[in-house]
């Protein structure tokens, strides 16, 4: 039987209160298994990007539960619930958000700097990643030497240093031209290929194309 690394039971996602309560997600069921390749889609508002800070342990539900690889994630504190983050999940946002001051080897040795890792095995490790993501020969270069693509490689490589359980990636291709994009998404297809789970969020039927399962979000709940 097939593992759930993240499964959210009736989960529910409330802002605000009275006339001004907004229902972001309402009684969302989603399980996610070991080796997925799963694709998120929906307009604007849907519930998609709500459900993606909830998977990654970014916002905490208003009602059901969230169990990721068997925890519940509602019973955690805050520092708990940092320590999850950081241990169980990669994150690759459509900004790359890289610490431009820091190399790319600088850029990706930051999760393990939070894990504890010796500084050694750090460096070693960094330089696997970004070989992996073909920047070999980028190891020294800062943001700004790089292209957008090279960039988004660093934020993926920095994403799996620390072999997570799950990769989150939110709208990946978006701030990139169809080469790049195409080139990025062939990264995502061979971490799958690996046994990394990837969620990956996008509004791109292409994108989406690639995946093994599509889900499509609709107020708050997911309409197949």
């Amino acid at each position: 039987m097939d593992l759930p690394v993240a499964e959210l039971i009736g989960v529910e996602k409330v802002y605000g209160s009275g006339d001004a309560e907004v229902r972001a997600l309402d009684g969302l069921d989603l399980r996610v298994n070991q080796g997925d390749y799963l694709a998120v889609m929906g307009a604007s508002g849907s519930g998609k990007s709500t459900a993606m800070n909830i998977l990654g342990c970014l916002d905490r539900p208003s009602g059901g539960s969230y169990r990721l690889n068997g925890v519940p994630v509602e019973t955690l504190s805050d520092d708990e619930l940092a320590d999850l983050r950081n241990r169980e999940l990669g994150f690759v946002f459509q900004q790359f958000h890289l610490l431009p001051q820091l190399t790319a080897l600088e850029n990706v040795m930051l999760p393990m700097v939070y894990a504890g890792v010796p500084a050694g095995e750090r460096h070693r490790r960094a330089q696997r990643a970004l070989e992996r993501v073909g920047l070999g020969q980028r190891l020294h270069n800062k943001p700004n030497q790089l292209s957008g693509g090279q960039q988004q490689r660093v934020a993926i490589a920095r994403a799996i240093i620390n072999e997570p359980a799950l990769l989150l990636a939110d709208e990946p291709t978006g701030a990139l031209d169809s080469r790049t994009t195409d080139e990025v998404l062939g990264i995502f297809d061979e971490l799958h290929r690996s046994g990394i789970t990837v969620v990956i969020v996008t509004h791109e039927d292409d994108v989406a194309a690639r995946a093994e399962q599509v889900v499509h979000f609709r107020d708050g709940r997911i309409t197949g």
